[in-house]
């Protein structure tokens, strides 16, 4: 159970904290709520952009990091679909330091010609690096393509193409910076060896007098139900064949999704689980596979992505997982194996919260959720989820009418 105080301030700045007295430390997750599905069509990557834009300079801030790390302090940042992440560790004497830091970004970001033009190649450089230079770096372009036509999440985080940074303007860019980064679309998270009613007075102090932005608005399209396979080979410059098989999933907080993530779970969560004992340790029909669900906001992903052995085809890989999801989809699971994975999952959960910079990010994220207190009480939703729920959710969600496949194929030498 993670306790904590909330405080939402007049500007609309959402302040939580939790009191962690065994530590010496103090983590501080500033969450903004915009991610990627929030940019236009035609100028996408500016969410990730902003990661970096953030670390180029403020008003009184020439360098974020170096007062930091004279404060005994590290920091970082990222960037999702649905919203963007910066945190700050140190020692709890030096909280007012990541404070001030967060604060003067908030409000008086150095967004000039020279630190964009130098952040801009900096993004462009990683696209090109992570995604076109790197095998099965464009796999996410290409599932993203597959399973969605309408909704912004038909591009990856990253970007839809570099150009779309690389052609910005500095009032583009300025505009979402205003649009977003502004106290009433942020969220505040401290957790540590504070006082609650002493690190408020200091949220307070520091973002007190930033003035409100917009009112946030999403006309984000909804999108239609998929109604037929939809499948892609490519030949490109990687080692081995590799094959992914995405299905769409129920957005975050549907109680269909609690049932897909224990499936993946089922799937490919340690070396008990089913498509990692039976296709590759006992068929050694693979040398890596994994299962995963995106868990976003809206209706996602859940992934399964692996590479065949040598001499297995990939629709002989294909086929045998699809053999493995029929049998999810026709039999139910049995409630020893289910308990085992529930067991596990509230396992990891309750590890988790030793981690102060851990219990600092879950409350940013489950205040824009569901509201914080969701945070206690979520774990009890996948622990109630029975074998018959299971089934049924694999049988809606394991079709190929729902379903995306992307094999790659090594270039012809």
């Amino acid at each position: 159970m993670v306790h904590f105080t909330r405080e939402i301030l007049p500007n609309g700045l959402r302040v939580l904290v939790h009191e962690d007295h065994s530590t010496p430390l103090v983590a501080v997750n500033v969450l903004y709520y915009v991610g990627s599905r929030d940019e236009q069509p035609d100028k996408t990557g500016f969410a990730h952009l902003f990661e970096h834009l953030m670390f180029a300079g403020s008003k009184n801030v020439k360098d974020f990091d170096d007062p930091l790390q004279r404060a005994g302090g590290e920091n970082n940042a990222y960037t999702t679909n649905d919203y963007t992440t910066f945190y700050e560790i140190l020692p709890r004497e030096n909280l007012e330091t990541a404070l001030w830091l967060e604060s003067d970004r908030m409000l008086a970001l150095n967004i000039g010609k020279r630190p964009f033009e130098v952040q801009r190649k900096v993004v462009v450089e990683e696209f090109k690096e992570t995604c076109l230079n790197e095998p099965y770096g464009d796999s996410w372009h290409h599932l993203s393509e597959l399973m969605f036509r309408e909704h912004p999440y038909r591009w990856p985080v990253i970007g839809l193409k570099p150009e779309h940074v690389e052609n910005a303007t500095l009032d583009d860019v300025r505009a979402f910076y205003q649009n977003w980064y502004c106290p009433n679309n942020a969220v505040v998270s401290i957790a540590g060896n504070v006082e609650a009613g002493e690190a408020i007075k200091l949220v307070e102090k520091w973002f007190g007098g930033i003035p409100a932005g917009p009112a946030p608005h999403r006309n984000l399209p909804p999108e239609p139900p998929q109604t037929a396979p939809q499948r892609r080979e490519l030949h490109a410059n990687v080692p081995v064949p590799a094959v992914y098989l995405a299905f769409r999933t129920a957005s975050r907080l549907d109680p269909a999704f609690y049932a897909a993530d224990l499936l993946a779970d089922v799937l490919a969560q340690g070396q008990s689980s089913r498509l990692y004992r039976r296709l590759l340790k006992e068929h050694r029909l693979f040398s890596t596979i994994d299962a995963y669900v995106t868990g976003n906001l809206d209706p996602g992903l859940l992934v399964i992505e692996g590479r065949p052995s040598e001499g297995i085809s990939p629709d002989e890989a294909l086929a045998a997982i699809w053999a493995e999801l029929e049998q999810l989809r026709t039999t139910a699971i049995d409630r020893r194996e289910l308990t085992k994975i529930q067991h596990r999952f509230e396992s990891t959960v309750v590890f988790s919260e030793t981690s102060v910079l851990n219990k600092a990010q879950n409350l940013g994220f489950y205040e824009i959720l569901n509201g914080a207190e969701w945070m206690n009480e979520e774990v009890n939703t996948y622990l109630a989820v029975t074998p018959e729920e299971l089934r049924q959710t694999a049988a809606d969600l394991f079709r190929p009418e729902n379903s995306a496949t992307l094999i790659y194929l090594p270039q012809q030498q």
